[in-house]
């Protein structure tokens, strides 16, 4: 594969409902021209699960995001606002539907809303609240920022983080890609409230039972390292990290080399914590390359 020196790291009409056997939602949409042609646009939702979480990622057919859905916490994250509606549509439509998968037509983005019945039953799947009405950083500010935020907020130390990478065709994401100063770090959240958590040596246990977390991890971190060396990032490293959500114990002697283990409100001082392998010039480098959808569908 040929690379540019910018690639290199470092060196409303209606339409027929159609039931098919894959496992995403699509919905299409039409918006109308001066001279009533219309243009279609496809919607596509997956379903995540995995590490305790469950969450609805739509896309356009272009790849790019529209947003998700946190089916536990009621979350709604539009990566524009204008694009809210069709995200909401998509999600009840897909939470709505007993099919693997559906095409429907719903509102272009800014022009109608959801019909009052549509609206209820997807606030009642997600918790029944006014939307309107929830003072977000109220309850942000009451449950403790998320491991989103916490990411987010080591920007000003030159870390760079992005959020549901595409891995594959198979569906599979990774929740957060972490690159800076200390390195590559693939970072995914364990869900386990009110349960004991024990890391020694190289297993880790939830309530007595073993569980394959760990492992998981140092196999999706490899992964990632495959794809970005594929895409032109020389010499580059990615180590896996975990971020429980529940009652942590890491044994003494525990070395943690290949996978880091922390608790959610360790996440920020852990990774300040991390020796220093890359410069900023390789740091941005590596950011670059990571952000393109291209990279991940090898």
């Amino acid at each position: 594969m040929r690379h540019t020196d910018g690639d290199r790291c470092g060196a409303s009409s209606q339409h027929p409902v159609r039931v098919t056997s894959r496992w995403s939602t699509v919905l299409k949409s039409c918006t109308a021209r001066a001279d009533n042609a219309s243009v279609e646009d496809v919607l596509t939702v997956r379903r995540w699960r995995r590490y305790g979480a469950d969450r609805l990622f739509v896309t356009q057919e272009t790849g790019r995001r529209v947003g998700s859905v946190d089916l536990q916490s009621g979350e709604v994250v539009a990566d524009d606002p204008v694009l809210e509606l069709g995200l909401r549509r998509a999600a009840q439509a897909y939470l709505r539907a007993d099919v693997t998968e559906l095409a429907l037509p719903v509102a272009t983005p800014g022009v109608g809303a959801l019909d009052a019945a549509d609206d209820a039953a997807l606030q009642a799947w997600l918790g029944g609240d006014d939307w309107d009405a929830i003072d977000l950083d109220s309850v942000r500010a009451q449950r403790g920022s998320s491991v989103r935020t916490r990411l987010e907020r080591l920007g000003d130390e030159g870390w760079q983080v992005i959020h549901d990478v595409p891995l594959g065709r198979q569906g599979s994401l990774i929740e957060h890609l972490l690159i800076g100063p200390g390195g590559v770090f693939t970072v995914a959240e364990l869900r386990h409230p009110g349960q004991r958590v024990v890391v020694e040596g190289r297993s880790m246990k939830v309530d007595g039972r073993s569980m394959p977390y760990l492992r998981d991890a140092t196999l999706e971190a490899g992964l990632v390292r495959g794809l970005l060396l594929a895409a032109g990032c020389a010499d580059v490293t990615v180590r896996g990290a975990l971020v429980v959500h529940g009652e942590l114990e890491i044994e003494p002697g525990t070395a943690q080399c290949e996978t880091i283990v922390m608790s959610r409100q360790d996440v920020q001082a852990t990774f300040r914590r991390v020796p220093e392998r890359l410069d900023v010039h390789r740091v941005a480098a590596i950011a670059h390359v990571a952000r393109k959808r291209a990279t991940w569908s090898r």
